[in-house]
């Protein structure tokens, strides 16, 4: 009789290995940390390599040699880093390799890793650096966003996709229409969570997370920490590993900062005046509302400033035209609202000027983000009107600095250039051509002829101008005249010249012609009918 022996591990002890396992894993990537001075020490997929030399990227940046080592390794990471430090290289780069290690192809209608941006321009950006990054592995990436048509991304996503870049607004109406299934995704990425929260993407996030499967990666990236985001934070990720590169609400220190008290309505005079000066070459403009942004781009256009506007307003044609003439060149100037604080990503932008001050504080760090990127310097300018220095003190104490300040109020020069501009005649709303600025009836074409002869008069009447001709004269129309004591209006008035017959009368009806009958009145009675009525 044979006895088989049977080895019975505790669950004690299988959590000891376990643990024993992490603390390996946590070591190794420790050590890759310590000793990752180009990306060739990562270990990443030799085709991520080729492309980041075609790139001309050898060195990591602090976020991405942090990060990469343990998203690698399949652990939950919270990044809080400001915008222009590579943080979405330190998430791309590993889940292109872990896409590579695991090849696998997706379902239809499917999406292995899921990208939540706030906003259309961020989300393009992360599409276009994953496409990049893996150019020589041949994965299956598509942005999903409003503001275009829904068929073409309907298509993509019924092919199946690898990575899958979009915004929750319209990924909420392709999960609803039954076009996207979350049911096989491995990587859930939320970037920019904080402006998330400002955009009020809260309960979204939640909905598209119960589609996605608990057994997954979760990586949370955000420029700030508050108390709502750190809540969220709680929710999604399971034992996180922190990285963190700057400190909490911190500016870049490369920006030189400063604060210019104005007047509320000499602000836009202000502007032009400085962009008088040459050293002011790639511009952005914040302001608090979509209608202030055109209002300052048609401005600084009266003033000979070449500016164009980008807000939430704009279709997403109109948005990448002017974000395509900015990025070339032809804009010196580019107004926006907050909405693309971290959805323009532009080198070369040398001052951002906050026309008006946001009411988060944590804004003011996206907003001057913009500048002093990828190792450069910057300057950042505040105009503060009176009804704003609270919102100053707010930024002072997020910020921990004191901001040096000048006052330019009172100024009469501004004055004067404010009333020279708004006398050479300012559009009501800034435009968009080909290039991004200009006239809208440029693209439209030639009015409609029938169109030419309509103008208003008289309070807002709108008549026809009777065009010159053979037989014809020019002269307009005049307008009916009305007698209060005559029975009948009559069509024109008695002392115009081509009209000398008395009023229209009543003509007597033909012989023979069939009277109108009176229209009967319905019962009352319930339906009965008139015969039931007695």
């Amino acid at each position: 009789m044979r006895c088989i022996l049977v080895r019975v591990r505790s669950e004690g002890s299988a959590f000891s290995t376990r643990r024993t396992q992490d603390a390996r894993f946590a070591n190794h990537a420790k050590d890759i940390r310590s000793m990752s001075k180009t990306f060739d020490t990562f270990g990443l997929n030799p085709a991520l390599l080729q492309a980041l030399a075609s790139e001309g990227y050898t060195t990591p940046t602090p976020i991405q040699a942090q990060a990469i080592p343990d998203v690698m390794l399949g652990k939950d990471l919270l990044g809080i880093a400001q915008t222009g430090t590579g943080k979405t290289a330190a998430f791309a780069l590993p889940i292109l390799h872990r896409l590579a290690a695991n090849r696998v192809a997706p379902k239809p209608r499917t999406a292995r890793v899921l990208i939540l941006s706030p906003t259309r321009e961020l989300a393009s950006q992360i599409a276009e650096s994953f496409k990049t990054y893996g150019r020589h592995l041949g994965f299956k990436v598509a942005v999903v966003f409003g503001g275009v048509k829904y068929g073409p991304q309907e298509r993509a996503i019924q092919a199946g996709l690898d990575v899958l870049v979009a915004t929750p607004g319209r990924l909420l109406d392709h999960m609803q229409q039954k076009t996207l299934d979350l049911s096989c995704t491995e990587i859930f990425v939320l970037d920019e969570a904080d402006q998330m929260l400002d955009l009020g993407f809260v309960k979204p996030i939640r909905q598209i997370v119960s589609r996605i499967p608990a057994m997954r990666q979760n990586l949370f990236f955000s420029a700030t920490m508050p108390t709502e985001i750190g809540k969220l934070a709680g929710e999604l990720l399971k034992d996180p590993v922190k990285v963190s590169v700057t400190p909490q609400a911190t500016t870049v220190q490369r920006i030189s900062q400063s604060i210019i008290h104005i007047e509320q309505g000499r602000k836009r005079a202000l502007l032009t005046e400085m962009f008088a000066d040459p050293h002011y070459t790639r511009c952005l403009v914040f302001t608090k509302t979509k209608h202030g942004a055109d209002k300052v781009a048609a401005y600084l256009e009266a003033g000979g400033v070449e500016a164009g506007a980008i807000h939430g307003n704009k279709s997403q044609p109109q948005r990448e035209r002017t974000l395509a003439a900015f990025k070339a060149g032809k804009l010196r100037v580019l107004v926006a609202t907050d909405i693309a604080a971290r959805g323009i990503d532009v080198d070369g932008v040398s001052h951002v000027l906050n026309f008006e001050l946001p009411y988060v504080p944590e804004a003011y760090v996206h907003r001057i983000g913009r500048t002093a990127r990828a190792g450069a310097d910057g300057t950042a300018i505040s105009f503060v009107a009176g009804d704003e220095m609270k919102l100053l003190r707010d930024i002072e104490k997020v910020t921990r600095q004191k901001i040096p300040s000048t006052d330019r109020r009172n100024d009469k020069s501004l004055a004067l250039l404010d009333q020279s501009i708004m006398a050479s005649g300012v559009k009501s709303k800034a435009s968009m051509p080909d290039d991004g600025r200009g006239d809208r009836q440029q693209q439209r074409g030639p009015r409609n002829p029938r169109r030419d002869g309509v103008k208003l008069e008289g309070g807002g009447q709108p008549h026809r101008v009777r065009k010159a001709g053979p037989g014809r004269d020019a002269r307009p129309i005049p307008e009916r005249a009305f007698d209060p004591l005559a029975r009948e209006r009559p069509r024109t008035s008695n002392n115009d010249p081509r009209h000398t017959s008395a009023p229209a009368t009543a003509s007597a009806k033909p012989d023979g012609e069939i009277k109108r009958r009176p229209r009967r009145r319905k019962p009352s009675n319930g339906g009965k009918g008139y015969a039931a009525q007695g």
